[in-house]
């Protein structure tokens, strides 16, 4: 998707389309981590565990990793 960087004030700004925001879970406010990795602008969602949480649902958790009954160690 193309987008035009524009002057907000001394500094720099990119809009973000509505629909790239929704498809990496932004939002006003949200924080990001901005970088250049090998010449390339990096923003990276910041999030925290809370938020994290909160997107689990019952259609997207994952099954137990381990179900097996204990064995070797394991057994106390």
């Amino acid at each position: 998707m193309k987008t035009t960087i524009s002057k907000w004030g001394n500094s720099l700004a990119l809009r973000i389309p509505h629909g790239l925001a929704a498809d990496a879970a932004l939002q006003e406010g949200s924080e990001v981590d901005v970088r250049v990795e090998d010449g390339c602008l990096i923003a990276a969602r910041i999030d925290d565990l809370p938020a994290l949480l909160a997107l689990i649902t019952s259609e997207n958790v994952h099954g137990d990793a381990f179900a097996a009954n204990p064995q070797g160690n394991e057994v106390l």
